[in-house]
């Protein structure tokens, strides 16, 4: 495997994009944070129709740097100093995932602890694995949340769930996140690999035009009022409706047969 702190593939319009820190657990080093968002820089001159993102070895990402944090504390600089050196990458990395106009897959069959948690949210879908433990553990080390995780976990699962794994550090199972709207999708050890690769297939079959469009609405339209979200509906449909992928799903349905989506 390459040295590279992020590994990025490009095959049958699926794009995986690769944690490549196995050693650190794929915590989110400044090599790691920067590599994703060359990734995803790379991944726009691309086919891809869909992205996942995942992490090599045992875990999908531990989380925040701790060595980098360990080195900030014995040097003699302002608070705020190290917090802009350990937060600006990461934060950009996270911020390039959300905004990512492909759907974007979280495959996670390892630990997701504190930001690597916020990374595996930052994506529209998760697979995750049944044997999986997830945390919001930023408390453990004396941390408050980072990583957008103040913005999306409250979206997902209400401000008084949030609350309470984030004021405990609550480690829960993939069931648990299930339940909880944490995750989508928790599949069984002996059907994962086949399940996730199923998923990842559906979403890149589909009308990928109107899907990032659709992916867009959702984010931007959330806390917009019923008469924005309706706006904006109508502005984005207009680009759908000019879609080869439109004019493809239209005629198979007039015609009674299945969709062949190109993804334009």
């Amino acid at each position: 495997m390459s040295d590279d702190a992020v590994l990025l593939e490009v095959s049958d319009q699926i794009a995986t994009v690769t944690l490549n820190n196995p050693d650190m657990r794929n915590a989110l080093t400044a090599a790691v944070s920067s590599g994703i968002v060359d990734a995803l820089d790379e991944i726009e001159g691309t086919d891809a129709r869909v992205v996942v993102f995942e992490g090599a070895g045992s875990a999908f990402c531990a989380g925040g740097d701790i060595n980098t944090m360990m080195e900030g504390l014995s040097r003699d600089v302002p608070a705020w100093r190290k917090a802009e050196e350990i937060m600006s990458g990461l934060h950009r990395a996270i911020e390039r995932v959300i905004r990512c106009p492909l759907p974007t897959v979280a495959k996670i069959d390892g630990q997701a602890f504190g930001a690597g948690a916020s990374l595996a949210i930052a994506c529209d879908v998760q697979a995750v694995h049944e044997d999986v433990d997830m945390s919001f553990a930023f408390r453990k080390v004396g941390l408050a949340v980072d990583s957008g995780t103040s913005w999306m976990l409250p979206r997902l699962v209400g401000a008084n769930v949030a609350k309470r794994l984030v004021l405990t550090g609550q480690v829960f199972s993939a069931e648990e996140a299930q339940e909880m709207g944490v995750v989508t999708d928790v599949y069984a050890d002996e059907e994962y690999e086949e399940r996730t690769a199923e998923l990842v297939a559906e979403i890149a079959e589909g009308p990928t035009v109107g899907l990032k469009i659709s992916k867009r609405l959702i984010r931007q339209n959330a806390t917009k009022s019923l008469t924005e979200a309706l706006d904006d509906e109508a502005t984005a449909q207009a680009l759908a409706l000019g879609s080869q992928d439109h004019a493809e799903g239209a005629s198979a349905f007039m015609e009674g047969r299945d969709t062949e989506f190109e993804g334009q």
